[in-house]
């Protein structure tokens, strides 16, 4: 066979970007997120949003703040309260996408369960298993901003109003 013709299998990638309107875009792998300071989610039972069916229970994650990640990243703020107007927009790997307001993760008590995890019930996560995780463990029904594969935080600027 010759060789120009073999593909490689692409490798299972497990780095998170945070890309768009931050002052730092930055790249964290596995082992970059557990240097900061991790927090822990109560245990829940995942349910699909529509019907509510059970899908399986998880046990609880253990990972870093979204805020903190974003705060290390650096926010827009060339004018003043610019910060105020960024919406974030997470991306897994395999196209699902949630979002989060500034507002909702800075200045409500959403903010403080809203983690990207590396570990579930007390072992590693490595990307075989999904890692990393965004979990917004606040939210009513968990499955909706439950994202594996987290490959991408964008932050975006919303314009004012003309």
């Amino acid at each position: 066979m010759d060789s120009e013709n073999v593909i490689a299998a692409p490798a299972v990638d497990s780095a998170l970007v945070l890309s768009g309107r931050f002052q730092r875009p930055l790249s964290f792998g596995l082992d970059e997120l557990k240097r900061y300071e991790s927090v822990v989610a109560t245990p829940f039972d995942l349910r699909c949003y529509t019907t509510n069916r059970f899908i399986r229970s998880v046990e609880p994650y253990r990972g870093v703040r979204l805020t903190t990640l974003i705060t290390e990243a650096g926010l827009p703020n060339s004018v003043p309260g610019e910060f105020k107007r960024t919406v974030f927009v997470a991306m897994g790997r395999d196209g699902y996408v949630v979002t989060f307001s500034w507002h909702e993760l800075f200045n409500t008590p959403i903010g403080e369960n809203v983690m990207v995890a590396y570990e579930c019930g007390g072992q590693a996560l490595d990307a075989e298993d999904g890692a990393p995780i965004l979990f917004s463990g606040s939210d009513i029904l968990p499955a909706p901003r439950h994202v594996k594969r987290l490959a991408r935080i964008e932050a975006h600027v919303l314009g004012p109003l003309a």
